[in-house]
């Protein structure tokens, strides 16, 4: 197929997330969130899990299918007083609707991984999953970009951490 700004994919849920959320999720995700968290695999790929149980942490790769807004180029976060451009934000409204999430593994059974929490809404549907490895994954040099914690480092961390708060 050639590459053009106009090509259309298909892709295939492997399977769906279950969380608490059904009409508010949180921004971030954080694994001191409440509530039952599991993806649940589809049936024929259950063997594709085979060893996924000796990593601590996955990334979820999901369709933000619940997700209904205009998309604009420029957005402001929640914890930036100025806007910046959507792909230099984690905001949910973007052109392909692609949430990612690091996860903790609490448990596998059959196609059933139960997981720590997760910003997603019940009955998401996931594109994919991957392992995480830390010595490949996190990168100790990350800077925040455009953000400078140092202008409000608690603010800042509570964004990080996905604690609700009230705004200045």
């Amino acid at each position: 197929m050639k590459s053009s700004p106009d090509n259309y994919f298909v892709l295939k849920s492997i399977g769906i997330i279950h969380t608490p959320y059904t009409t508010n999720a949180p921004n971030q995700s954080t694994e001191k969130q409440e509530g039952d968290f599991r993806i649940e695999l589809n049936k024929e790929l259950t063997e594709g899990l085979f060893r996924l149980d000796t990593f601590k942490y996955i990334y979820v790769f999901y369709f933000l299918d619940k997700v209904i807004r205009k998309n604009e180029m420029q957005v402001t976060p929640p914890m930036y007083p100025d806007k910046v451009g959507l792909f230099a934000s984690r905001s949910p409204n973007r052109p392909n609707p692609i949430g990612i999430s690091v996860v903790e593994i609490k448990s596998i059974s059959g196609n059933i991984l139960y997981i720590s929490g997760i910003d997603a809404f019940d009955n998401t549907p996931v594109l994919d999953i991957k392992p995480y490895f830390n010595e490949l994954d996190a990168k100790t040099d990350a800077n925040t970009g455009w953000f400078n914690p140092e202008d409000d480092s608690d603010h800042f961390l509570l964004h990080l951490k996905g604690i609700p708060h009230q705004h200045k």
